[in-house]
């Protein structure tokens, strides 16, 4: 059985290849295409680029300080979360 060979690129290749990805009018799959690795590779270092840079979203946020759909903060909506199953609980055990 053979090992699996992982192909490991210079900060200078990925720097250039992310330069490409800024031109205009390419994509990151057609400039991975032409250089012969992987999209998926590519999309990683371009987006670890612009986080270190400061642009586009961190590879991990924080959780949003609210949540718009319910107009609160996650806090809240789980300790609402709770109290509706508490109570629901409560009903339930009544009715025995």
């Amino acid at each position: 059985m053979g090992r699996k060979y992982t192909k490991r690129y210079t900060e200078e290749f990925k720097r250039d290849a992310i330069a490409l990805v800024d031109s205009p009018g390419k994509t990151v799959t057609a400039v991975a295409r032409g250089l012969g690795i992987s999209s998926e590779s590519l999309r990683d270092w371009y987006r670890r680029a612009k986080a270190d840079a400061g642009e586009g979203k961190p590879r991990f946020s924080r959780s949003p300080t609210r949540i718009p759909a319910l107009g609160c903060s996650p806090v809240r909506a789980r300790q609402d979360v709770r109290r509706g199953a508490s109570y629901a609980l409560s009903l339930l055990s009544r009715s025995e």
